[in-house]
């Protein structure tokens, strides 16, 4: 393969700032005092921290070489299944950015803060458009706090009616969070088996399903990339048991303006915010997790309640239902500005957004079917996933490969998920890569797969060309450093002695 632009980088080898740092450097020059000086206290004078010297050549090189080092949405294909890392555009960063909004205090009172509860209003009523689910939260401040919002909302229902229900399915294809999120509820995790078209059979659920389970928690498209077809007759098997339907909607980047929820017969739906709308992921959050719900549902959403009063929002608690608060304030505010400015942009191009995600996932799994075995050979939505069956003749695995890709210069795939598959790869292209990105995305996989049967050790040794060399992950997750390195400094491999 042709190396292109980004197969490789500087790799700097960055000093520490204690090292760099000369004495009498500094990054500024103070004017000359013009006030009579007044020595401090001895209370609050002492030895300072031991800052190095530095000038701010220094400090601007050093970080911005650091930064070198890193590899984000900005530098290229961020091919995650199940997660949509999605480039975020610079639009939305400008609007959040905005002073009377980025400044603002979530405790202000609502009379100065109309423009900010507007916006929420506003979302609410755009993601009740796009989902078909009438009534929505923006309170819970990441997708997980969504699901469980929506096990706290399966609990207060059935309390409701007098019945303390105590078991939930949970489809194998479902998102990884799922059983915790159910069992911090008091709920026990019921797992369904897919079928051998990675989708639920309705007589497996109905087989499952009896009036001491609270529903089901399905996720679709479901995490091997697939449309639970069977849905809406699933729907209705639980609805006739007196139970709920609760939608991940970690997925829904593959169907927006194409699929209405709740013809669906779904019940509840979590968002991401930070998956299909556009905001950032960075550092592991700050996320988002709306909540869309049926009316039936509307009673027990958090409080308090984005409402309009004669023309006048305020944050109303009188929800007498509601399960209460489940976060501090209202969400992650600087998120749904994002995803706000997202939707007023697109309009009705989400639902091209979705056709083009789809479409590029297809065309990922189509120009790959001869490389990678392929568990569910049927169209996909958004994502694809291969497995590693045919490198395992050279003693090659998933994980070879991924670290390979760094190599090529493209971020890996989700790897070993969803559990269902034996060696998965896991790729989501999202509709924000063009086909010359994808072609070169396949073409380093064809290299990768040329090199497992030519020099498999290549694999095994890689990446070869990053700062940090293949980690012990192993001995990290068991003996974890959270404090600095052991022993010396690490060499330009990113190793220690």
């Amino acid at each position: 393969m042709k190396e292109g632009v980004g197969t490789t980088g500087l790799i700097l080898n960055e000093p520490f700032l204690w090292e760099k740092g000369k004495k009498g450097r500094t990054g500024f020059s103070l004017p000359n005092n013009d006030v009579p000086s007044s020595p401090l206290v001895a209370a609050l004078t002492g030895e300072g921290p031991d800052f190095p010297d530095l000038s701010e050549v220094d400090v601007v090189r050093h970080y911005t070489r650091l930064s070198t080092w890193n590899f984000g949405v900005d530098s290229g294909m961020y091919p995650l299944g199940s997660c949509t890392m999605k480039y975020n555009p610079k639009t939305n960063e400008r609007q959040a950015s905005l002073p009377g909004l980025a400044q603002a205090h979530p405790l202000l009172p609502t009379e100065l803060a109309q423009g900010a509860l507007k916006i929420m209003s506003d979302l609410q009523k755009h993601l009740a458009e796009i989902t078909g689910l009438p009534a929505v939260t923006l309170q819970p401040a990441a997708g997980a706090q969504g699901e469980l919002t929506g096990m706290l909302l399966f609990y207060a229902f059935h309390m409701m009616h007098r019945e303390r229900r105590t078991k939930i399915l949970i489809p194998d294809t479902a998102h990884g969070t799922n059983p915790a999120s159910a069992a911090l509820c008091g709920f026990r995790s019921i797992p369904v088996a897919s079928n051998a078209q990675g989708v639920l059979a309705p007589d497996d659920v109905a087989a499952l399903m009896d009036e001491d389970t609270a529903g089901i928690m399905v996720t679709n498209p479901n995490t091997l990339g697939l449309f639970e077809e069977h849905i809406k007759q699933i729907s209705d098997i639980v609805h006739a048991k007196g139970g709920l339907v609760y939608a991940d909607g970690a997925n829904m980047n593959a169907v927006m303006g194409m699929v209405n929820m709740a013809d669906l017969g779904v019940d509840i739906l979590h968002l991401n915010l930070h998956k299909t709308f556009s905001t950032p992921h960075g550092g592991g959050g700050p996320g988002s997790g709306p909540v869309c719900v049926t009316k039936k549902l509307e009673p027990f959403l958090p409080v308090p309640r984005v409402v309009n009063v004669r023309n006048k929002y305020e944050l109303s608690y009188d929800y007498p239902d509601s399960i209460g608060k489940v976060h501090a304030f209202y969400g992650n505010f600087g998120i749904q500005i994002r995803a706000y400015s997202y939707i007023l942009s697109m309009g009705k191009q989400l639902k091209t957004a979705s056709q083009l995600a789809v479409l590029n996932a297809n065309y990922l799994k189509e120009s790959l079917r001869g490389i990678f075995h392929l568990p569910y050979d049927r169209p996909c939505m958004h994502e694809c996933v291969f497995t590693d069956k045919h490198q395992q003749a050279y003693k090659v695995s998933t994980l070879d490969i991924a670290k390979r890709l760094i190599d090529y210069g493209f971020h890996p795939p989700t790897i070993y998920f969803p559990l269902v598959v034996q060696g998965a790869l896991m790729m989501e292209p999202t509709e924000t890569e063009s086909k010359e990105d994808l072609d070169r995305f396949i073409e380093a996989l064809r290299q990768i797969v040329q090199e497992a049967e030519k020099n498999p050790d290549l694999l095994l040794q890689a990446p070869v060309k990053t700062k940090v060399r293949r980690l012990d992950e192993t001995m990290a997750a068991r003996k974890p450093c959270l404090a600095g390195y052991y022993g010396s400094s690490p060499n330009s491999l990113g190793e220690t002695t």
